[in-house]
């Protein structure tokens, strides 16, 4: 049996929260990307990294106005159903690939301070555009179900359904989406305290530049765990409790009784969407050049939006000092 739930939390949480998301997400993404593509050289293997994160970041965007539509719709889908299954994949691909991409930023950190003669910094570009090849590919491998994925109600549109009787299809989803964040995880928090143990030992956190990369690579450990554990969380109580609860109640019991836990879900998932919003962070102290050129961007804007304003009232106070010599004019005229 598939849970069915009225989602009265939901439509109101929701929407507010995926626009603000998506409008914060295009513009840091779309201001990093463009960094990337016309600012930044040379490019370094890292470079390739976090061009590719933000990518994922910018195309997971472009479907939260739809999911944010269809909670304003009260759980109602209007695009149909290959545009639904198209979204939810774009959401999981782009999410997962986030997860991969944040794992290679945390590892080129990881072996530049613990590692440093290592073959692997001196990483050439095409085989770093490769090795995002091969994420993406593991990413697309991993969604690519729901691209296919058949739909009983036209207006549900929804990946994580609760169901007494989990199909196949649902308990490979489910089961990669744990698997996709606590493996990474796992690296990710291993990474960090090896970079602070090695640190410690070799005494070298007064360094500048070693103290960046710790802060870094620290900065990364604590928006991946944000953004992506509460609703892994969810996702495993949900589990936990439907086996629990299938043994003691009905199937419609069940269902009642995890009303609140796929609530809760929901909302935390979308924290997994706030990642792409949050990582232009991640991009700004990355490197001294991108933090310069992105604060020579935003100085440049605001110069530009000063010199407008001057412009604007130079052009007014010239056109009162106009209509009031026409006045004087006028009044000589008559005399």
């Amino acid at each position: 049996m598939i849970c069915s739930f009225n989602g009265t939390v939901l439509v109101h949480v929701m929407p507010p929260l995926l626009v603000t998301e998506f409008i914060l997400g295009i513009l840091g993404n779309g201001l990093a990307l463009w960094i990337f593509c016309f600012h930044l050289r040379p490019w370094k293997s890292s470079t390739v990294y976090l061009f590719n994160l933000a990518l994922a970041d910018f195309f997971l965007n472009f479907a939260l106005p739809f999911r944010a539509s269809y909670y304003q719709s009260g759980l109602n889908w209007h695009f149909g159903h290959i545009f639904c299954n198209f979204s939810l994949f774009m959401l999981a691909m782009n999410r997962t690939g986030c997860v991969l991409f944040l794992m290679a930023v945390a590892t080129d950190r990881y072996m530049r301070v613990v590692h440093p003669h290592h073959a692997f910094n001196s990483l050439s570009i095409a085989k770093a555009v490769r090795a995002s090849v091969v994420l993406w590919m593991v990413t697309f491998s991993t969604t690519a179900h729901l691209l296919i994925t058949p739909r009983s109600n036209a207006t549900d549109c929804e990946s994580f359904s609760i169901q007494t009787n989990p199909s196949g299809r649902l308990i490979w989803h489910k089961g990669m989406f744990v698997l996709s964040f606590y493996l990474p995880l796992a690296w990710i928090v291993y990474c960090t305290f090896r970079v602070i143990s090695h640190m410690r030992k070799r005494q070298l956190a007064q360094q500048a530049k070693i103290k960046k990369a710790l802060c870094f690579i620290t900065l990364v450990a604590i928006l991946f765990i944000i953004c992506f554990l509460p609703s892994n969380i969810c996702q495993l109580l949900i589990w936990f409790q439907t086996r629990r609860l299938v043994k003691i109640f009905s199937e419609s019991e069940v269902c009642e009784a995890l009303e609140d836990y796929n609530t809760a879900f929901y909302v935390t998932i979308s924290l997994t969407y706030m990642n792409s919003m949050l990582d232009p962070v991640v991009y700004y102290f990355s490197s001294p050049a991108f933090k310069n050129i992105c604060r020579k961007a935003i100085q440049l804007g605001r110069v530009q939006a000063t010199e407008n304003t001057v412009e604007r009232k130079t052009g007014s106070h010239s056109t009162g000092c106009d209509g009031n010599m026409d006045m004087v004019s006028k009044r000589e005229l008559q005399r």
